[in-house]
């Protein structure tokens, strides 16, 4: 029995599905039915109907504002996927150990999912007094740095779909508990490039967090280096720890294939 080549077993719809997804690359971020339709050399019902599926999974969403399309969250989802499988922790661990060789404090590097941060790895600090390792937690994305850095890079549309569904929960004096004062606050983050948590989630427990980027640009994680109040103040945060984050991000971003 002569065995078949693999390229006779291709389904065409799925296989014109994924040339579709490969058109949003680069500096393209949205693309109307037509533009697609001449792309593919596909009739535009047969672009229509590839569209509706995609869009049904989360792999495809349509910008209500201008009518075109653009890649959906669950695209970003497999993305971030494949990197914790294959790339963001291999690449994280020693920039991580390196962070705790310097500044003696716990370091985390965290991704987003539904509306929370789940922190991935750690590297603990071998002082007696030190954050406990939340790996493999899901936090609340509004009062964590991490979280916060993911919030602060997202679009318009992407935020204003899930702030509405956002419960604001007063964990500690200083958690941010309204919509305004968080849209102020990522302004802030996103001017700086750096969140700070100054004890939002937990008394007593600060943190400094800046984005991971990968090669299509876009934000796969965050880094940060998280201890106590007593030993994060401002001076520190300001004149050691803030540098030190930006470069771990920075680094690990040059990692993941993100130009300089």
């Amino acid at each position: 029995m002569v065995k078949k080549d693999k390229s006779e077993y291709i389904i065409q719809a799925v296989s014109h599905a994924l040339d579709l997804l490969e058109q949003f690359h680069d500096d393209v971020d949205e693309l109307g039915v037509t533009e697609l339709s001449k792309r593919l050399k596909l009739h535009k019902n047969n672009v229509f109907r590839l569209l509706a599926t995609l869009e049904s999974r989360g792999y495809i969403e349509q910008n209500k504002a201008t009518e075109n399309y653009r890649l959906g969250l669950k695209a970003l989802e497999l993305g971030q996927t494949f990197i914790k499988q294959m790339g963001l922790l291999r690449q994280a661990k020693p920039i991580l150990e390196e962070m705790v060789e310097k500044s003696n404090e716990t370091s985390y590097v965290a991704i987003f999912k539904d509306n929370h941060i789940v922190y991935l790895d750690v590297v603990e600090t071998n002082l007696t007094v030190r954050v406990v390792s939340r790996v493999g937690s899901r936090l609340p994305a509004y009062c964590t740095a991490s979280g916060k850095i993911h919030m602060a890079y997202m679009t318009e549309e992407e935020l204003e779909a899930l702030l509405p569904s956002q419960e604001f929960i007063q964990h500690t004096p200083t958690t941010i508990t309204s919509i305004d004062k968080l849209k102020a606050d990522l302004a802030t983050i996103r001017e700086k490039g750096y969140a700070i948590d100054d004890e939002e989630l937990d008394p007593g427990v600060r943190c400094v967090a800046a984005p991971i980027r990968d090669y299509t640009r876009r934000i796969v994680g965050a880094v940060s280096v998280s201890g106590p109040s007593m030993r994060f103040g401002d001076d520190r945060i300001e004149q050691e720890l803030i540098p030190l984050v930006l470069q771990a991000s920075t680094d690990l971003s040059t990692r993941l294939g993100f130009p300089r």
